[in-house]
């Protein structure tokens, strides 16, 4: 079996220094030459893997070391990899900013060193010139486990800063791979939590791919780019690709459920691991969109409603009233019923004074406070995804606010960083904030496609 993809690792000293532009141009630029490219992206975000998916063809895939643990890192990245001739890593925040309080933990540099892979440092050289070698320095010498195998200078201004940059590098020992001019055009825009997601704005997205695609290859050098990829080696400790076959169904459990899986621009963040785990556990997985689509898929047994931008969707959704009783009465029958975050809110009573599902006797509304980290959480009781006292790990990202924040029955208690209990578990439903990664816990998935085969 092979397990030593290239592989390279885009990273940066902080956020907004052009990371995204960087790696889904990459990404584009190398598939343009004929190479199956594999795309992920470090840490919990949704949005960046539907640009990474649209420059390479292939689903974008997470690597979360909080969400997963550090031991599912490397064979996550190996099943995502399967067949491709080389892939490009997405770092998040700086290089070295992890999980608060967890020192290294899900950083990119600790990303980095579990796959083995050098890093590129993306650096956003518009305010600087000599100091540029001091801050390629400190970061290729802060820590003799991870290697920076170049840097790509970002937002150059003109040639004589660019001399005056690469002739600052010279000592460093670190490689100039690329520079990159300011380029406006490729800006994509952002909203309230970030990025507009590709599934809001497709055609302009895919515009926007091919104008980063473009603004790398001409200012990379896209062999030595490869050629740090192919010296990768291999995997480090020897780990098996993950598989959702290995935690496939037993023989002779019946029927195939029909698992109704929310999509379309208003649920547009989900992990490709969850519903390959609810597939493996002997689910039929159908797609539909709540903006559209006025019926549940035929023979619906089961619902999972992931995250996305309901607020910004509100008036239609609210508009599609016999989706919404549909999904009423199939929530009022005891059918399961799996939320996060998004699936949460359209669930509630209301969303900003709209109607919505009715099914949680709660509503929900947009604020100017951000809810942004990680969380451990614990099963306070039994639910159609977990047994009480199941330990999972989440993580929350929202403006908006539930009132209240959790039923008679509570869906986690959150242990970290502030002990409360959060979501709602009635009949079949479990509804909540968090954002949790299956792969983590795939006995979730067995569970609840096994309550659909019983409902």
């Amino acid at each position: 079996m092979v397990r030593s993809v290239p592989r390279l690792v885009v990273a940066a000293p902080s956020s907004g220094s052009g990371k995204t532009t960087v790696a889904t141009g990459l990404m584009a630029a190398f598939a343009a030459r004929g190479l199956a490219v594999s795309p992920h992206k470090v840490g919990p975000d949704y949005i960046d893997p539907g640009y990474h998916a649209l420059a390479t063809g292939r689903t974008g895939r997470n690597l979360d070391a909080y969400l997963c643990g550090p031991e599912l890192v490397a064979p996550l990245f190996l099943h995502g990899a399967r067949g491709c001739d080389l892939a490009v890593v997405e770092g998040v925040m700086g290089l070295y900013d992890g999980a608060a309080g967890e020192g290294e933990l899900a950083s990119t540099a600790h990303v980095a060193k579990l796959l083995g892979a050098p890093v590129v440092l993306v650096v956003d050289a518009s305010s600087q010139s000599r100091s540029v070698a001091a801050l390629v320095h400190g970061f290729a010498s802060w820590d003799p486990e991870v290697r920076i195998g170049g840097v790509i200078l970002n937002k150059v201004g003109s040639d004589r800063h660019e001399a005056l940059l690469r002739e600052a590098l010279d000592a460093s020992g670190v490689p100039v791979l690329g520079v990159l001019r300011r380029a406006p055009q490729v800006d994509t825009p952002s909203r309230h939590l970030g990025l507009v997601p590709v599934a809001e704005r497709r055609s302009a997205a895919v515009d926007a791919v091919a104008a980063m695609a473009a603004q790398v290859a001409r200012g990379c050098d896209l062999d030595a780019l490869e050629a740090l990829a192919r010296g990768a080696g291999a995997v480090p400790g020897g780990s098996a690709p993950w598989t959702p076959a290995h935690h496939r169904e037993l023989p002779g459990t019946g029927r195939a459920p029909v698992v109704a899986v929310a999509g379309g621009p208003a649920f547009s963040f989900s992990y490709a691991e969850h519903t390959e785990l609810l597939a493996a556990a002997g689910a039929e997985v159908v797609t539909f969109d709540p903006l559209h689509d006025e019926r549940l898929p035929e023979g619906t047994a089961g619902l999972v409603v992931g995250g996305g931008f309901p607020e910004v969707y509100a008036g239609e959704l609210s508009a599609n009233e016999p989706l919404r009783q549909e999904i009423a009465e199939l929530a009022l029958g005891g059918a399961p019923v799996a939320a996060e975050c998004a699936g949460l809110l359209y669930l509630c009573r209301e969303l900003d004074g709209r109607p919505m599902c009715g099914v949680l006797d709660a509503t929900a509304r947009m604020t100017e406070r951000l809810t942004l980290g990680y969380r451990d959480a614990v099963a306070v009781g039994d639910s159609v995804l977990a047994a009480a006292g199941t330990r999972m790990r989440g993580h929350e990202f929202h403006r908006t606010l539930v009132e209240p924040g959790a039923g008679a029955a509570p869906a986690w208690g959150l242990l970290a960083p502030a002990r409360r209990v959060e979501g709602f578990v009635q009949q079949g439903v479990h509804a909540s904030y968090l954002h949790t990664h299956w792969a983590s816990e795939p006995g979730v998935a067995r569970r609840f496609v096994e309550r659909c085969r019983t409902s």
